[in-house]
């Protein structure tokens, strides 16, 4: 049997989050997923959900948590 961990980062920006999940997968077998990356994508690719955040950020608005984690709990239903 295989037991499935997800660990969280969390922190202000530029705390080093990123930093340290990068160091983390370069010793072990794991997957680095970051919001940032997640939104970057979907606005790229088009979909609704980048629209409507896109069209938040254009504004200077905060992506309302509700469409971040839909982003994410779609990103971690693929397989890696």
């Amino acid at each position: 049997m295989i037991s499935k961990k997800n660990l969280i980062f969390l922190g202000a920006p530029g705390a080093g989050k990123g930093t340290g999940a990068n160091a983390l997968t370069e010793r072990e077998p794991l997957v680095h997923i970051s919001t940032g990356d997640i939104l970057r994508a979907e606005i790229k690719n088009g979909t609704e959900l980048g629209k409507n955040a896109a069209g938040l950020m254009a504004k200077g608005e905060l992506v309302p948590d509700e469409i971040v984690a839909g982003m994410v709990k779609a990103r971690l239903r693929q397989p890696d």
